[in-house]
């Protein structure tokens, strides 16, 4: 009775981190550039004598989905997407440097570049930063050029550009934070080949319909995990009560 508990509670657990990895996807399934966590499930089976034939479940992150998302045009200046493959590198909190897919761009109000998410924009020296401007562009290589205030409207000039890089993805690693990092940690390196697309803008990957069939899959399977347990309660104080009957 003990294993077929153990068993039932492993099951239950993993499930239950299985369902908040599906939640947290749906969750974002609106935010720009998203990119899925991928979890697969596995089974651990014991070793040693009389054990070999029972098996405990296991949930095992696979990493981030790379298939991209929707590309939609909205006209705004400050809205790029990513052409293929590639990642906008970004400045976390801590200072260090992390990648991103999300190119909704805002400029605030010390001229401070940043995406959606409040993450700074790097550019070929640290992060971007604008001066005052009367029009501005985003050219398909990153490079940021404007119009400065006052100037001639033909006067443009370059300002910065955005770091675009392309590191090898089985190497990345996803972050609580949802940001993509090379596994050292360290600063990845530009690449030429990444391109924009300006004035649009990478929906998630997230498909809503799939995550909400998925989130029932694993509530039912939680449900027959639990009643596993129940189950092996009843059988457990059934053969106390034989005992004390004999």
């Amino acid at each position: 009775m003990d294993q077929l508990i153990y068993i039932a509670a492993a099951g239950a657990r993993e499930t239950m981190m299985a369902q908040a990895v599906n939640s947290h996807n749906l969750a974002n399934a609106s935010t720009p550039g998203f990119r899925a966590d991928l979890v697969a499930a596995q089974s651990a089976y014991l070793s040693g004598a009389g054990v070999s034939s029972r098996a405990y479940a296991n949930y095992q992150g696979l990493g981030v989905d790379g298939r991209e998302g929707v590309i939609s045009t909205t006209g705004r200046d400050l809205d790029v997407a990513i052409n293929g493959e590639g990642w906008i590198a970004v400045q976390t909190q801590d200072g260090s440097e992390a990648l991103s897919r999300r190119g909704d761009l805002h400029i605030d109000s010390y001229g401070q570049l940043s995406n959606g998410a409040g993450q700074s924009i790097l550019g070929q020296s640290g992060p971007i930063a604008l001066p005052p401007y009367a029009d501005l562009a985003i050219g398909a290589d990153g490079t940021i050029s404007i119009v400065p205030l006052g100037e001639d409207p033909n006067s443009l000039v370059e300002v910065d550009r955005i770091k675009l890089v392309n590191p090898d993805a089985a190497q990345l690693v996803k972050g609580r934070d949802g940001l993509v990092r090379a596994p050292d940690g360290e600063p990845t390196i530009a690449d030429a080949g990444v391109s924009l697309i300006s004035g649009s803008l990478e929906s998630s990957n997230v498909n809503a319909v799939e995550s909400m069939v998925r989130m029932i899959e694993l509530a039912r399977q939680f449900e027959t995990h639990v009643k596993m347990i129940r189950t092996a309660e009843q059988l457990d104080t059934s053969s106390a009560e034989l005992m004390r009957m004999s």
